[in-house]
């Protein structure tokens, strides 16, 4: 198996030199930029199978840098690190594109796990995409090769993390699924503290697949739960 290579883009001297040291005793190439502009340079000009990303850098927030390397199609998994962690802030993180939201200070080891997590999931959908497999339920059908849903002749582009609740959700269709379980097979571990997290990508999802975010028609909150799936419009 090849040594997977991570880029690491914090304009912080200290931070970025933790964990470039700690990233690479884990046993991944390590890649740095030190501003926005140079890790977008970066990312769009080699290959990585990760990419560690501050918010508030100078040149270019990662908000931007987040933006522009979904826009060049790039699957890339990105793993934002910032101090900046309200729910806005996520939000704002998680529509740019990015898969998973750290806030610091963080603990290396949380790191390394998110890193560990976000590095199968990816395995697993280019081995998904690889099979070309299109999974069709009632009015939604989902493509993996180009993260796309269609839902009755509407197509959208979904982010990594919001394609992965909606195939599993539409796996478990017209049944509650617990919300340790969605976290369990998306994020590959059960976390109290994702609860939140999981929620706005949730939010994301609905924007992007419901005609009404007020009354939802496919994807429904069970209380004290989760949530349920129902493949066909209701009404």
């Amino acid at each position: 198996m090849s040594e997977k290579r991570i880029l690491i883009v914090d304009d912080d001297d200290e931070i970025r030199e933790l964990l470039e040291f700690d990233v690479r005793e884990s046993g991944y190439f390590v890649d740095t930029a030190s501003d926005g502009m140079e890790g977008l340079n970066k990312a769009l000009n080699n290959t990585y199978d990760l990419i560690l990303l501050d918010v508030m850098m100078p040149k270019m927030n990662g908000f931007d840098v987040c933006k522009n390397i979904r826009q060049a199609k790039l699957a890339i998994p990105i793993l934002m690190l910032t101090a900046k962690g309200t729910i806005d802030d996520k939000t704002e993180g998680f529509d740019c594109g990015a898969d998973d939201y750290l806030v610091k200070p963080f603990d290396i080891q949380e790191v390394l796990l998110r890193i560990r997590v976000l590095l199968r999931r990816n395995q697993i959908e280019d081995k998904t995409a690889l099979s070309d497999e299109v999974l069709k339920v009632g009015d939604i059908e989902v493509f993996p090769e180009t993260l796309e849903a269609v839902i009755v002749n509407k197509k959208v582009k979904l982010t990594p993390t919001e394609f992965e609740i909606l195939y599993c959700l539409m796996q478990h269709f017209n049944n509650s699924v617990k919300l340790a379980t969605l976290l369990d097979e998306v994020w590959g571990y059960d976390s109290n503290e994702d609860v939140r997290m999981l929620r706005v990508h949730v939010g994301g999802l609905r924007n992007k697949i419901e005609p009404d975010t007020k009354h939802p028609a496919y994807l429904h909150t069970v209380t004290n739960v989760g949530y349920k799936l129902t493949p066909f419009k209701e009404g």
